[in-house]
């Protein structure tokens, strides 16, 4: 059950994971949010805690930045624990005009600049998208938590500080809202073991606006996000 990077033991990991990019946002969340959590894994200083929450068992899981990271740690998950779900509660940064920083996005789609797909040697591009259920199940939950949120395309990028400095705005143009590192990766190994994955992001800074937060706001202020994943996670599986 164990792996290099895993050293959680046989039934300590839930079948729904929620998984921010910051190990440290994993800790504030089972500290924060989860009872009775227990920390289950914490090789690599990957963080991952175990515990319930509104008599659910959930774990929050931390997924280390960008694509390769987040696909190692998601697969493992599916394919060596049983995890059925796995929901990245993460930031981003605005595209569009239309969010503004601390906005909820639910990214419907992940876009890439990747290489990620050419591992299964589709004669094609893939549309990595969102588990249509989670995706409703998140907007019920939105709705009924009264917080307003977009639902759109993102984009999954693999460079952080981009040469071309202006190259966001093609993306901005074909109506991408907002861009991170993971959710691509995370929606493609979803997508070829059949199981769940949703990405809900925060927006952290703004392309358009110039505006940003701080590391410590990332960690621990990003409460409507966290606890609105928190109150459909129970029920993923359904």
């Amino acid at each position: 059950m164990a792996t290099v990077h895993n050293r959680a033991g046989a039934g300590e990991i839930a079948k729904t994971v929620l998984m921010p990019g910051d190990p440290l946002r994993a800790k504030h969340i089972a500290e924060s949010y989860l009872g009775s959590a227990k920390l289950v894994n914490d090789v690599r200083g990957m963080l991952a805690y175990t515990g319930t929450y509104k008599g659910s068992e959930i774990t929050v899981m931390g997924s280390g930045m960008g694509m390769p990271s987040i696909g190692i740690y998601s697969y493992e998950l599916f394919t060596e624990y049983g995890v059925e779900s796995i929901i990245r509660v993460g930031s981003c940064g605005a595209y569009s005009d239309k969010v503004h920083v601390r906005d909820i996005i639910l990214a419907q789609g992940a876009c890439t600049d990747s290489n990620y797909a050419d591992q299964y040697g589709l004669n094609g591009t893939f549309a990595p998208l969102a588990d249509f259920g989670l995706l409703y199940k998140a907007k019920q939950a939105a709705d009924k938590l009264g917080i307003p949120v977009a639902v759109g395309n993102t984009l999954s990028t693999d460079v952080f500080y981009s040469y071309d400095s202006e190259g966001w705005k093609k993306w901005a143009a074909m109506g991408v809202l907002a861009v991170e590192m993971e959710a691509a990766a995370l929606y493609m190994n979803a997508a070829s073991l059949q199981k769940k994955a949703l990405a809900i992001l925060t927006v952290s800074d703004h392309f358009v606006y110039e505006e940003m937060t701080t590391s410590q706001e990332r960690e621990k202020t990003f409460n409507d996000m966290i606890e609105l994943a928190l109150e459909f996670a129970g029920t993923a599986e359904l």
